[in-house]
């Protein structure tokens, strides 16, 4: 299976199982096709959160790692320890490899934020919240799971700031006083799909 359809397939999933068994499948070539693609956004979502973040030595909850991709800009960024969670085992061994997370684990949709409520100031979702993906209510979950003052930093492609369902959580999050918006940038997601994406660094309140 060539690069193009992992990467267009993955925007057609909404069922987790099956997004958790194509991540299994791709794992061993992921990390070298998107870059071939030239993957913006963990290093984008990485400089962002250390722009908002006052203290770096604070764990870093890497909320869907995948092969650990978005772990590595993370401690390029600055960041000293770094938990990585994800549905794929296959995904997590690629991750386990790189030698960066002081915690790896596999999780399942329904248990995947058992255990980091009040655990994490700073939380990290990075391309995981979005159209085949993770669900819109993420961002609700996430932060809920955020003591008072911590830090979320996420990010939305354009698949999913044009989906309706995605624009109403990240809004109502703000609306309702979840949280505030310390930062917000577009710019490049995978240019070599044409795709951008939204950065946000969402402060719980």
């Amino acid at each position: 299976m060539s690069k193009k359809t992992f990467l267009e397939d993955i925007y057609d999933r909404d069922n987790v199982p099956d997004v958790a068994a194509l991540y299994d499948e791709w794992a061993a070539t992921y990390d070298a096709e998107i870059a071939d693609n030239g993957y913006a956004t963990p290093k984008r979502c990485a400089e962002a959160l250390a722009k908002v973040a006052t203290d770096h030595s604070q764990p870093v909850l890497d909320f869907g790692c995948g092969t650990g991709l978005s772990g590595m800009a993370l401690r390029l960024a600055g960041f000293e320890t770094l938990d990585g969670r994800d549905l794929s085992s296959e995904m997590l061994t690629q991750a386990q490899a790189k030698g960066i997370y002081r915690d790896l684990q596999q999780v399942t949709p329904d248990t995947g934020i058992e255990g980091i409520v009040g655990r994490y100031s700073l939380i990290a979702a990075i391309g995981v919240i979005g159209v085949g993906a993770g669900p819109a209510s993420l961002v609700h979950s996430l932060l809920n799971a955020l003591p008072t003052g911590g830090l979320l930093v996420f990010s939305y492609n354009d698949h999913v700031i044009q989906d309706t369902e995605y624009a109403e959580a990240r809004d109502t999050a703000l609306s309702s006083g979840l949280a505030i918006e310390r930062l917000r940038e577009f710019g490049p997601h995978l240019p070599g799909q044409n795709l951008n994406s939204d950065v946000y660094v969402f402060e719980k309140q």
